[in-house]
């Protein structure tokens, strides 16, 4: 008798083995749910890069379609007859706060925290060191820079990229 009641204690799981893998699973919960913010930041980031080699490649095939000329200014409100061949998925071509192209200016412009969505385009324009487009040293009739905001952990990071 007294060796079944020693082998019914020993069945199942104590108090404090069940305590100890429901906080373990609270820890794995705990890092999934702080690492699907960065995931989805890094996601439109990705984005944002794929729609701004979409842009470079659009300007590219206008400039050469139309014997060296740069694009003529427009704003998302008067769209550009170049961003026809630019599949845009993050950024909106038809929103006027979204793109800017401005013909013969910078495309200097300063990250916003409020609004990321924004793309500045400047034809005759380089980018320079301090990440920021202007029409000083190395820029040509053919060149253009794109200014835009990436997220990072906290405010946003200006990115700036030459085509020429």
């Amino acid at each position: 008798m007294l060796s079944k009641i020693r082998n019914s204690k020993e069945k199942g799981f104590t108090i404090i083995e069940v305590l100890i893998v429901l906080a373990i699973a609270g820890l794995i919960l705990i890092v999934v749910f702080l690492a699907i913010p960065a995931l989805q930041r890094n996601a439109r980031n990705t984005q944002r890069n794929n729609d701004i080699s979409s842009l470079v490649g659009a300007i590219n095939e206008y400039v050469n379609n139309t014997g060296g000329q740069v694009p003529a200014s427009c704003t998302g409100a008067t769209p550009c007859a170049f961003l026809a061949n630019a599949k845009l998925g993050f950024y909106k071509a038809d929103s006027a706060t979204n793109f800017i192209f401005s013909n013969n200016s910078t495309a200097t412009t300063t990250a916003d925290p409020a609004n990321v969505e924004n793309i500045r385009v400047g034809s005759y324009s380089t980018c320079n060191a301090a990440g920021t487009a202007s029409t000083g040293t190395g820029a040509t009739s053919r060149s253009i820079a794109i200014v835009y905001d990436v997220e990072t952990g906290g405010s946003p990071q200006q990115v700036c990229k030459t085509v020429q």
